[in-house]
Formats: C-alpha cells, sequence, structure tokens
C-alpha cells in the first residue's frame, strides 16, 4: 500500500468583495438630496469641508467610507431616526369610485351600482404624494373594478411588458393579484400575512384620501352631475388634471 505523505498547504484566504456604496452618492438631483438629507449638494459639501481633518479615516485597508458618505449617513439619521433607506418599490396605488350622474335615457341600468345610484365608475392611480397618474372614467356604474381593470390600458401595458422594472401597484381585495398588482390575504391567519396586510392597507389608502381631497375641491363630483354619461367623464378626467396642476403649481 502507497503511503500517504502530508505537504503543509498554506491557508487560503477568500476573495472579500465589497458592495459599492451607491446609495451614499452625490450624484442625485438636489431635490432627492433634500428629500433624503435635508440639504442639497452644496450644504452636503460645505458640512463635509467643516468636519472633514475630524473624521477622515487614516486607513488604507478595507474600502473606507469618504467624508460626504460619512456626513450622508449622519443626516440621513438626524432626519429620519434611522440608518436604514426606505427602498420605494411601489409605484401607485390603484381603486375605483363612483360619481352619480343623472340617470341616462340610454342604457340607463347599466349605470345602476350596487347602492341603486346612477353612477359612473372611476377607476384612478396615484402616487405616493396623490398626484393622479392614471385615470379612466368612462365605465358605468355597475362594472366591477377587476373588469375595468382588465381592460383598462394600465393592465394591458403591464401583461405585455411584464409590469415596470421599477415597482408595483397596490390594489385591493377587489383587484386580482398579479405580479405587478400586490392585493391584501383574504384570509390572513399568519402573522406575516397579517403584518403584511396591515402595512398593505395603510400604503394603499392615498388613493381613497386622494379621492376625498379631489370630491372635497370640486363639488360637482360629490353631489350629481347632472349631465349625460360622456360629459361627466370629461368632467371627471378635467377635474383630475386640474387637482393635479393646483398641488404642484399653486398650492
Amino acid at each position: 500500500m502507497a503511503a500517504f505523505r502530508q505537504v503543509p498547504v498554506p491557508p487560503h484566504r477568500k476573495e472579500r468583495h465589497f458592495r459599492l456604496k451607491d446609495d451614499l452618492s452625490l450624484n442625485l438631483s438636489n431635490e432627492e438630496l433634500r428629500e433624503r438629507y435635508r440639504f442639497g449638494r452644496e450644504g452636503i459639501n460645505f458640512i463635509s469641508n467643516l468636519v472633514s481633518d475630524d473624521i477622515t479615516r487614516k486607513t488604507k485597508r478595507n474600502h473606507a467610507l469618504t467624508v460626504p458618505q460619512m456626513v450622508m449617513v449622519t443626516l440621513r439619521f438626524l432626519a429620519t431616526g434611522s440608518f436604514l433607506q426606505v427602498v420605494g418599490d411601489t409605484i401607485g396605488a390603484i381603486d375605483g369610485t363612483h360619481v352619480r350622474i343623472q340617470a341616462p335615457s340610454e342604457d340607463e341600468a347599466s349605470f345602476v351600482n350596487r347602492k341603486g345610484v346612477h353612477s359612473v365608475n372611476v377607476q384612478a392611480v396615484c402616487d405616493a404624494k396623490g398626484k393622479f397618474t392614471n385615470i379612466n372614467a368612462n365605465w358605468p356604474g355597475s362594472s366591477h373594478d377587476s373588469h375595468i381593470f382588465r381592460t383598462s390600458q394600465v393592465c394591458i401595458y403591464m401583461e405585455e411588458n411584464g409590469g415596470w422594472a421599477n415597482g408595483v401597484l397596490l390594489g385591493d381585495s377587489g383587484y386580482p393579484c398579479r405580479p405587478f398588482l400586490m392585493t391584501p390575504y383574504l384570509n390572513p391567519v399568519l402573522d406575516h400575512q397579517k403584518k403584511y396586510n396591515k402595512c398593505h392597507c395603510s400604503t394603499r389608502s392615498v388613493i381613497e384620501r386622494t379621492f376625498g381631497r379631489l370630491k372635497r375641491r370640486f363639488h360637482i363630483l360629490h353631489s350629481e352631475i347632472r349631465m349625460k354619461p360622456g360629459k361627466a367623464c370629461k368632467i371627471l378626467i378635467a377635474c383630475a388634471i386640474l387637482h393635479n396642476i393646483q398641488m404642484y403649481a399653486f398650492c
């Protein structure tokens, strides 16, 4: 039998990999920097110059944070109470709301909603600030939210393109669950399901608040539009556009 010879093998050090600190970059717009750190690029550079001599790392090992990066970490903590950054993977919330109209002379029954009132069922998507990013006001009150969504340009686009690369929509249980549309658990039992539903509800509620502001701002939407469905739909779209203009231009 051949004898085995022991040969000393030098220890092999696993190659270390470092994450690029892209999240701590001054290459963002001033608006994005202020939102994250409460200071723009000029302010962050000014603070960095003030403290540079005191916090510069005297090491060539590892990949030390630069002075501006350390300043941004500190500013983020002071601004939010956390070192973590919220990842915005939700691009909007979707829901429907009913706006009353007078009984039309044609196809009257299709405009009667589940409450027995003549209405138009309006589907809309809004962002986190309550700005409408999509609105569809072409459906009679008897139409179900899920049907309106399936035939909408939003759904067709997402199905043909595999959704949006930068996020998903949030919808209530009246919508079908899709890779690009997150809905709540119907019967949550486990703790993580209940927690998900709670977070989902609090985030999605922005669309309900936005509908409320829209109707308070334009009282014609809160009462009854005494016009034919076609004109009522145009009024709804106009009010949504004016809502966006008021938010960003004259608020």
